[in-house]
């Protein structure tokens, strides 16, 4: 059986975790998770990084720290994961869907432009696939309507726009350490503040809304409830899984990106017959193999192709379905029709994508896709 994703441990989570209890620190902000934020801050030159229990938590918490609420509005891609628009939305501000570029799932900065109103304070964009958006675009856009800007990076690991790495574009950014992205801790995320008149409060919000960090810095003699947060800082055993994976970055980014170039050529003369679309980066744009994604004609080819791999015990899985279209959100939509979501919706399928798949087992799988065709050309 191939799955579609196992997660990979690089041999050092053990022996962490085991110094992280011999620390006797496992509770939240422990020496573990300042050693994550230090790799982050030092390597990609993020001004301040926090670690929190999920992605989505991050996120919330980029909700509250931008202050956002009922009467303004947010403008997201409709193709992405809830959480993205969840966090903003328990804050009771108005969401606005923007469609994906026509060849490749990222917002489109033109559809950005076409939904802001007055009453448009932030923008959330998303790298999907790590794949960086149109970031010249979107930072042209938030500086003509001074618009706050998040980065969804939850796919983003150790991935760039022109050599800036993803999350240092927007005054906020978040990121996934869930055990499906690239390096893992099981549940994880992280918040990165880039503009510092947010940083003591991130403090204060991840902290259940006490300074009980500047305490611990010895800035307060006493901490208390100071504002609006929760507990969003995870564990320091799992900061201490987290930093093992961190310290095999390279190899797992080499990996990863080998095992795309190896279904680029597995698959090519599919690809050279227009068989499918495969989700690559834009020049300006690194691939940091997070995901091999192909796009189909329509959602029945793309259920048949699954079925079939299925019969060979090998199991893709397709990705998000458009936001604007979901059970939840369709008495709020304005009716506008957002076609590229929906075509990614309905026809994107991931491929099996995880450190330890084998050469002949992505063999294997681009086999089984080429039987695809050729049984349906006879």
């Amino acid at each position: 059986m191939i799955q579609f994703n196992k997660p990979h441990i690089t041999g050092k989570e053990f022996r962490y975790i085991e110094e992280a209890i011999n620390n006797q620190w496992i509770s939240g902000n422990g020496p573990f998770t300042k050693r994550c934020h230090q790799f982050f801050e030092e390597r990609y030159g993020f001004p301040k990084c926090l670690l929190t229990s999920s992605c989505t938590d991050a996120l919330e918490m980029a909700a509250l720290l931008l202050d956002l609420g009922p009467g303004d509005e947010v403008i997201f891609p409709s193709f992405t994961f809830v959480s993205t628009v969840n966090a903003f939305m328990l804050r009771g501000i108005k969401a606005v869907f923007a469609d994906s570029l026509p060849h490749h799932p990222n917002i489109d900065p033109q559809a950005i432009r076409e939904r802001i109103t007055p009453q448009t304070k932030a923008l959330v964009i998303v790298h999907y696939g790590g794949a960086a958006c149109a970031m010249e675009e979107i930072l042209e856009i938030v500086q003509e309507h001074n618009l706050l800007l998040i980065e969804d990076a939850a796919h983003a690991i150790d991935a760039y726009y022109k050599n800036k790495p993803l999350g240092s574009f927007g005054h906020l950014a978040t990121f996934s350490f869930h055990e499906t992205k690239n390096i893992i801790c099981g549940e994880g995320g992280m918040l990165v503040i880039n503009d510092a008149r947010f940083e003591e409060r991130a403090e204060i919000l991840w902290e259940k809304g006490t300074n009980r960090t500047a305490f611990y810095r010895g800035e307060v003699d006493k901490y208390g409830w100071v504002d609006l947060g929760s507990s969003f800082l995870p564990s320091d055993l799992t900061a201490a899984f987290l930093m093992a994976q961190l310290e095999c970055l390279s190899d797992i980014q080499a990996t990863r990106k080998n095992i795309v170039g190896q279904y680029i050529k597995g698959l090519d003369e599919l690809i050279k017959n227009n068989l499918f679309q495969v989700v690559t980066p834009e020049d300006y744009a690194t691939q940091n193999g997070h995901l091999f994604a192909i796009v189909l004609a329509n959602e029945p080819e793309r259920s048949a192709l699954i079925n079939h791999l299925k019969q060979s015990e090998i199991f893709p899985a397709f990705h998000y379905q458009s936001l604007h279209k979901s059970p939840y959100f369709t008495k709020l939509h304005d009716g506008r029709a957002l076609p590229h979501s929906d075509r990614f919706s309905e026809g994107l399928l991931r491929l099996p994508m995880y450190y330890d798949l084998k050469e002949e087992e992505i063999q294997e799988i681009c086999c089984g896709i080429k039987g695809f065709y050729e049984g349906r050309q006879k």
